[in-house]
């Protein structure tokens, strides 16, 4: 079961990891994005007919459906041994809730491996380069519309000055600076930096957020206007960057998952302080710290909760091969994506252990 903001990515791993572990697969795409599921499917179909012949044809099958209908249908089938998902935590808690009914038919407990998102936090203390913090911040703030699981919602500034610290203002500036200058556009156009949003849903869910935070009494430091007559030119929703500054970790901006490009700035007066925010919170997925002291990185690799670290650079776009993918805590459960136990998860490990110290051997008849 792959998302929306990953439809091809992502469909295509979890369905290749489960039939080269000699599974059959059933792929369902996000209702929003079966077109480009379709197409893998389409090709790993005639990559297995081209190697095994047509007796593999029903490997695999592609399920375009709703997910609150089929995707709950499936999931709960006693016919299923494994789930794969990849999406929101509401529905992995769903899932992983499912998986544990085991009815008299049903001889097996679902395995599940989950991955259900993040509300991902960077830190720039007070020795960060600028020039790299700000521009990474943007990147993992705004790249693809905040629309990626790993994309940074909060930046915890450390200033023992407090909010009006030089450091902390300084950066708020040239990070509202830097984020102005990104081009609402077409994405269909090279030169285009932000793009529009899923759908209609999650706009107006995004909306709700901007208009809490203003609400909650937070500071707008930051709200791009969306260019006339766009919308209507590309036929989808766009939510125009947003920065609010003054965010406590009790605010709803900090504490709940927005997916999209709004940004809280948070502060902490001492890099402890920092730590304990961006733990403060039951997603597990990434995190980053901006920093130029060594004692700092080795405090982050040990007490930073987070399933992948990244230090001085974007916390998205994880490598293959290099970076193996995925967090703990509300964030998911199951090996990451991409490393060396992944596809152990698609397998049923035996053991055979045989007594070779026999006396002759019982005719073959």
């Amino acid at each position: 079961i792959s998302p929306w903001n990953f439809p091809l990515a992502i469909a295509c791993g979890m369905t290749t990891a489960a039939l080269v572990t000699g599974n059959t697969v059933i792929l369902k795409p996000a209702e929003q994005t079966p077109g480009i599921a379709r197409v893998c499917f389409d090709i790993l179909s005639d990559a297995m007919r081209a190697e095994f012949g047509e007796a593999h044809r029903d490997a695999i099958h592609f399920c375009p459906a709703p997910g609150e209908t089929t995707g709950a249908a499936l999931v709960r089938d006693p016919r299923v041994a494994i789930l794969a998902f990849t999406g929101s935590k509401a529905v992995g808690l769903d899932i992983i809730q499912a998986a544990g009914v085991t009815p008299e038919a049903q001889h097996h407990v679902k395995k599940v491996v989950c991955e259900m998102g993040g509300k991902n936090a960077i830190i720039v203390d007070s020795s960060a380069d600028l020039d790299e913090a700000v521009l990474g911040v943007r990147a993992s703030a705004f790249g693809f519309q905040g629309q990626k699981c790993s994309a940074c919602s909060r930046c915890i500034i450390v200033d023992p000055q407090g909010i009006q610290g030089e450091h902390t203002q300084t950066f708020i500036r040239r990070l509202v600076a830097s984020t102005n200058s990104l081009v609402i556009g077409d994405p269909m156009l090279p030169g285009t930096d932000v793009g529009p949003v899923i759908d209609e849903e999650a706009a107006n869910n995004m909306r709700r957020h901007i208009e809490t935070a203003t609400q909650e009494g937070l500071t707008l430091e930051l709200a791009m206007d969306v260019p006339a007559g766009l919308e209507d030119k590309v036929g989808k929703p766009y939510i125009a960057p947003h920065i609010f500054s003054g965010v406590t970790p009790d605010k709803t901006l900090a504490r709940q998952e927005v997916f999209g490009p709004v940004l809280a700035i948070m502060h902490a007066k001492t890099y402890d302080e920092a730590l304990s925010i961006a733990n403060g919170h039951p997603y597990k997925l990434t995190g980053g710290v901006f920093t130029r002291k060594p004692s700092h990185i080795e405090r982050a690799k040990r007490d930073f909760r987070v399933g992948n670290l990244y230090i001085n650079r974007s916390i998205t776009g994880a490598l293959v091969a290099r970076q193996p993918f995925g967090g703990f805590g509300m964030s998911g459960v199951g090996s990451k994506a991409g490393g060396v136990d992944y596809l152990l998860q698609f397998v049923e490990p035996r053991a055979s252990c045989e007594n070779t110290m026999r006396r002759g051997f019982a005719p073959e008849l």
